[in-house]
């Protein structure tokens, strides 16, 4: 009891200990920061993020959140660079550097390197007295007064606050961008996040049958086109109009207030004024229509043009849900 007791105080003084430590970034920032945004905006060149050690995992997550926000971005390792990958940096590129404690062997032969090219290096360290800093045209100052480790050794608060460094670059260039959700879209085309932002409900609906009878169609060949079509609804057409929907419960209430429905029509038991949504509205706004009006189809139109069914189904198998 007393270990599992242990545990759940470590955990939680890790937390404290990094929040503090992310906290009292906040107080660091300065114009240096500020400068290196602006660096980064007025390029016409790419973001190349190094570093070495857990410092380079942390330049390759940084890589994909700018990449992700419209900042393009390349990750280059340390050691790699100084063997070959130099090649990656181009003309008015800007690049970052990452190093806690700005003196590293790689990092003290890769920045001349990079500075005789003439780009401009923004130092993401804890040491602003430190090889790194002293050369960077931008010092972004990481620093934190211990590790989460209890050996003060292991990479935790200092690797956690260049990652939100990192954020904070790429969020205030999204924000000079103006960066929108249709923005964000075009770079997540394959998840469920950027489906919600560019699916469309024609996209769905094209792919479905389009159940529909006419109001004088009979009831017994409503249940078939019901069937046929495999949507739990159909359409009820007048002059090739939406006039109203027949689903499977208008069928079950049907066929429990009526023993003779041989003369009924679709006219007899359809729902009028049903919930039609415009083709080109988004797939997540149909989701809300339906969870809303407690519904798991809606009927889909374009000009007044009945197209077809979208159902609650198609949009779980499209992740939207």
């Amino acid at each position: 009891m007393n270990k599992d007791k242990n545990i759940l105080e470590t955990a939680k003084k890790t937390i404290l200990i990094e929040a503090e430590a992310i906290q009292n970034l906040t107080k660091l920032l300065d114009q240096d920061f500020e400068n290196a945004v602006k660096a980064i905006y007025n390029s016409t060149g790419r973001v190349i993020v190094t570093g070495i050690g857990k410092s380079a995992n942390i330049a390759s997550k940084i890589v994909a959140t700018f990449n992700s926000t419209g900042t393009p971005a390349i990750f280059m390792h340390a050691a790699d660079a100084i063997h070959g990958d130099l090649g990656n940096i181009q003309n008015d590129d800007v690049v970052i550097c990452i190093s806690k404690s700005g003196n590293t062997p790689e990092i003290k032969v890769l920045v001349p390197l990079i500075k005789n090219y003439g780009n401009k290096i923004a130092a993401i360290t804890g040491n602003p007295d430190s090889f790194l800093a002293k050369s960077a045209d931008f010092i972004l100052n990481s620093y934190v007064e211990k590790e989460a480790c209890p050996n003060n050794l292991a990479p935790t608060s200092s690797t956690t606050a260049q990652l939100v460094i990192g954020d904070a670059l790429a969020v205030c260039l999204l924000n000079l961008k103006d960066f929108t959700s249709n923005d964000f879209a075009k770079y997540h085309p394959g998840g469920a996040l950027g489906k919600k932002l560019y699916l469309r409900v024609n996209d769905l609906v094209a792919n479905n049958e389009i159940p529909k009878v006419n109001v004088n169609t009979p009831v017994k060949d409503v249940i078939v086109e019901i069937s046929k079509k495999r949507l739990g609804t159909t359409a009820v057409l007048e002059n090739d109009k939406v006039v109203g929907i027949v689903t499977d419960g208008d069928i079950r209430r049907m066929l429990e207030n009526n023993t003779n429905i041989s003369e009924l029509k679709a006219s007899d038991i359809m729902g009028v004024n049903p919930i039609i949504i415009d083709a080109n509205t988004m797939a997540v706004k149909a989701l809300d229509i339906m969870q809303k009006n407690n519904i798991t189809q809606i009927l889909v139109t374009e000009n007044d043009k009945y197209l077809g069914v979208v159902h609650f189904h198609d949009l779980l198998k499209e992740g939207i849900i």
